[in-house]
């Protein structure tokens, strides 16, 4: 090899997804109950979880959230806040994602799977009688939806943000 040219940057394995991985989801909230999804898939099959999903590359986090949303349970959500950035990291699986999850309301539609290979069930529960067990995400997105005791918590939907994908 010429001195000049330098040796090829190593290529990952294709059987090893690069780290971390990007994620999505809304905390959907209704009359004070939650909107979740059973999860067929793992991680964390048989679980109940946020709805949402993985970013397209290129995509905006709002907007793969919306599309995801859309794609697993045929509505159409409003963006109102950022809750959190959820960090979850399992060494023993060698997975990491970092997945931002919003506060939203449903501005059009009712909820219905669309990807049954992916999602058993869906419903909307009290934020004081949840269903278990949740995934990792659901239960770091309920931190902080709930700083309080959660029998003082009371959901107003917020108007929506200016910013946050196609409001």
């Amino acid at each position: 090899m010429p001195a000049s040219s330098s040796p090829p940057s190593p290529s990952p394995r294709s059987d090893t997804p690069l780290l971390p991985r990007v994620g999505c989801g809304a905390a959907i909230l209704h009359a004070d109950r939650l909107l979740l999804v059973l999860r067929r898939r793992n991680p964390e099959a048989d679980h109940w979880g946020l709805p949402g999903g993985k970013l397209d590359p290129y995509e905006t986090v709002a907007d793969a959230t919306i599309r995801e949303i859309a794609e697993e349970l045929g509505i159409a959500i409003t963006l109102t806040r950022l809750l959190c950035v959820v960090d979850q990291i399992d060494r023993a699986r060698s997975t990491h994602w970092v997945a931002p999850v919003f506060l939203a309301a449903i501005r059009d539609g009712a909820p219905a799977i669309q990807e049954p290979d992916a999602l058993a069930d869906w419903g909307w529960f009290p934020l004081t009688a949840l269903p278990a067990p949740l995934t990792e995400a659901t239960r770091q997105a309920l931190a902080a939806l709930t700083p309080g005791p959660l029998s003082r918590y009371r959901t107003a939907p917020p108007a929506p943000v200016a910013g946050y994908g196609r409001n």
